[in-house]
């Protein structure tokens, strides 16, 4: 392999990095943490019989009855 080939290659992925940081876009605003009201999980209703599977089974219906514990509340260093 020539030297001139390793250079190219250099040069490429340096142009490379300073296109794709020209052209990526910058955001403005700080995303907002994620709140239990905006997780839309389909969840039977009050009183609503209650299949119990033991292993892989099929079912017609398909509910949510549990989906763990998500934290909402911010991080503190």
């Amino acid at each position: 392999m020539a030297y001139w080939q390793v250079f190219y290659y250099l040069a490429v992925m340096v142009a490379s990095y300073f296109i794709n940081q020209a052209l990526a876009k910058n955001n403005q605003t700080k995303p907002e943490a994620a709140t239990a009201d905006d997780w839309d999980f389909p969840q039977t209703d009050e009183g609503t019989a209650q299949c119990i599977f033991f292993g892989d089974c099929w079912t017609e219906d398909w509910q949510v009855l549990d989906y763990g514990n998500y934290r909402y509340e911010a991080i503190k260093k």
